[in-house]
């Protein structure tokens, strides 16, 4: 009998120290599982040190978008072509994206698009930081409107009309400020919500004008509860076109109105955007010039291209 309480209890003692073997392998692996997805992240996150030889991978917007046509002036480069080798984004998103996956980037994108994106640095351009006062001072060199482009007889509708002096008011212009971006109008009015209206507006434009119009959209619709507005992301050559064409009663543009592009039609700004250049976190470059940026996103007679970090980085 003691023999045999004996070996029962040796039998359950070889289990217990079999599933504990057991246990043990288990957690050991899921340890080393944990380790290597951290390891995994850190490889993507940090990828090694920055290496100032590499080239520069030059990120702009496709033609047609009113960001890029208002830099591409701003920095000497209008009507020019793009660099050999240049990735076009076709939106502002795509484009933060490309700086972030990028550690060679560089690229320029709305500043109220960007502010607070993970994995990039927003760089000072000539000494001086991008934000609403510097915008509104002028002392920011690279900037632009945000507006919106219609025909004379649009406002003469009550609907219409009614967006466009929201568009302007206290509190579609404390959401421009809120979102990032600089109020366009000062000791703007307060907007008297009208009970009567009713129907829906549509917009289309400019992709950097769809963040923060999305914002006032839907602030719009909480005042005006029988309204439906709908905002299209399409760049702003077709906001233009919309506008001129009676598809859209607003076309949404990010650059200085030209009438050429619109006839019959005119332009209000609703907000003013700086243009920022971004380069991925890991870059160690903090300023930038204008200058540079002309050699950088052109090509420019007898002049030298700068076409590789250390040319950048070591001026």
């Amino acid at each position: 009998m003691r023999l045999s309480v004996a070996r029962l209890f040796i039998t359950r003692f070889d289990r217990r120290k079999v599933k504990m073997k057991r246990l043990v392998k288990v957690v050991t692996a899921a340890v080393l599982v944990t380790a290597c997805v951290f390891a995994l992240v850190a490889c993507n996150t940090n990828g090694g040190e920055f290496d100032a030889s590499k080239n520069i991978t030059v990120i702009t917007r496709q033609d047609g978008s009113g960001t890029k046509t208002a830099f591409m002036e701003i920095i000497g480069l209008k009507g020019k072509a793009d660099v050999s080798g240049v990735i076009k984004a076709s939106d502002t998103a795509a484009v933060l994206s490309g700086v972030q996956t990028n550690k060679y980037s560089i690229a320029f994108d709305s500043l109220g698009y960007v502010l607070g994106a993970k994995d990039v640095t927003v760089l000072t351009v000539d000494g001086v930081a991008p934000s609403a006062a510097t915008i509104k001072d002028g002392s920011y060199p690279i900037s632009r409107p945000l507006s919106v482009v219609y025909k004379a007889d649009t406002l003469k509708n009550k609907l219409y009309k009614a967006y466009y002096d929201f568009l302007l008011s206290a509190e579609g212009q404390a959401i421009v400020a809120a979102e990032g971006y600089t109020a366009s109008v000062d000791n703007a009015p307060a907007y008297v919500a009208d009970e009567t209206l009713e129907g829906s507006i549509a917009l289309t434009g400019s992709t950097s004008c769809q963040p923060v119009m999305n914002k006032l959209a839907e602030k719009f619709e909480s005042l005006q509860g029988k309204v439906k507005v709908t905002v299209g992301g399409t760049g702003s050559s077709q906001g233009y076109k919309d506008a001129q064409n009676d598809v859209s009663p607003f076309g949404m543009i990010s650059e200085k109105f030209v009438q050429s592009k619109a006839e019959g039609c005119t332009s209000t700004a609703f907000a003013m955007d700086g243009i920022a250049l971004i380069v991925n976190a890991q870059n160690p470059l903090r300023n930038i010039t204008k200058d540079q940026l002309k050699h950088i996103y052109g090509n420019v007679d007898g002049e030298t291209q700068l076409t590789v970090w250390s040319q950048v980085i070591a001026e």
